[in-house]
């Protein structure tokens, strides 16, 4: 086993490649289209991270069998919020939004949280928390107008940015419902089981597209998308997020997170040849700042 000090050297590496793993989705939902259909991709990549998930947990889904039955309407509900919609309608929205959108308006999911929590589970918002949700939220708008406030009616509305902020939205609801239901079993545990409940609601809509005449026939492309879904930003980006919480504590690895919107940015424009325009600029500039307001709290006198 690792001495603390290189435990601590690996969390620490870890801080910088985890958002990078998450910030892999974007690409791969850009590369989708034409190749695999978005319902399907998303049932092989949490089925897959559903399966290897289980193996590594087995005994302890074993153990809490009780547990795991006495709670599938949360699994589903958890399976619906967490990766049909905020799986399945990022896929969606790749077909006609760049991944840059795509990174900029999700990376106010936690803005959402922070309002989420005030209104439902009674926390306490305090005024630089409030300023941050307003900045995070002007930046979001500003990125979905392009900037283009004065001449809203010429602005080309994209149906993509739609389908992402109804998954920024979801992911927002998913994480206040892990909040508010309390379960015995680990956090793996608890993602595999609701791997399972995905998996249940995304079983139709994938055989429904199946059915499609303009389904793309299977290929060894849309095999290696759904592993490297599966592995890289889900199983991963999972593990990774998870070692260096234990080692460094939940606040120094949320603050990592905001790297998220600058990788997946640096990679559309890298990858996959997306221009960067001056509203994406501007978004990041109003976002970044929004986000972490928004989940800071006031210093204890």
């Amino acid at each position: 086993m690792p001495n603390p000090e290189t435990r601590q050297r690996q969390a620490l590496a870890l801080l910088w490649i985890t958002p990078a793993l998450w910030s892999v989705n974007y690409i791969i939902a850009r590369k989708a289209p034409a190749v695999v259909t978005p319902h399907l991709l998303a049932l092989g990549r949490w089925g897959l991270a559903g399966l290897l998930l289980a193996w590594l947990v087995r005994q302890e889904l074993w153990t809490q069998r009780r547990a795991v039955v006495a709670a599938w309407p949360q699994h589903l509900a958890l399976g619906t919020l967490g990766m049909l919609i905020c799986g399945a309608w990022v896929y969606l929205g790749a077909r006609t939004t760049g991944a840059m959108n795509i990174a900029l308006i999700y990376a106010a999911s936690p803005v959402l949280i922070a309002l989420g929590a005030w209104f439902w589970l009674g926390e306490r918002l305090w005024p630089r928390q409030m300023l941050g949700v307003a900045l995070a939220l002007a930046g979001v708008m500003h990125v979905i107008v392009q900037g283009r406030w004065l001449a809203l009616a010429q602005v080309s509305w994209v149906p993509g940015d739609v389908w992402i902020v109804l998954a920024m939205l979801s992911w927002a609801g998913y994480a206040l419902l892990l909040k508010k239901w309390t379960s015995p079993l680990s956090a793996q545990a608890r993602l595999a089981s609701t791997c399972a409940g995905g998996v249940a609601v995304l079983l139709p809509f994938a055989l429904w597209e199946l059915g499609l005449p303009d389904t793309p026939a299977w290929g060894g492309q849309a095999t290696a998308l759904v592993v490297v879904a599966a592995l890289v930003p889900g199983i991963g980006a999972y593990l990774a997020y998870g070692h260096a919480q234990k080692v460094l504590g939940a606040s120094r690895v949320a603050a990592s997170l905001y790297l998220g919107p600058l990788y997946a940015a640096l990679a559309a424009w890298g990858v996959l040849g997306e221009p960067m325009g001056l509203h994406h600029a501007v978004g990041a500039a109003l976002i970044l700042p929004g986000i972490f307001l928004a989940s800071s709290r006031p210093l204890q006198r």
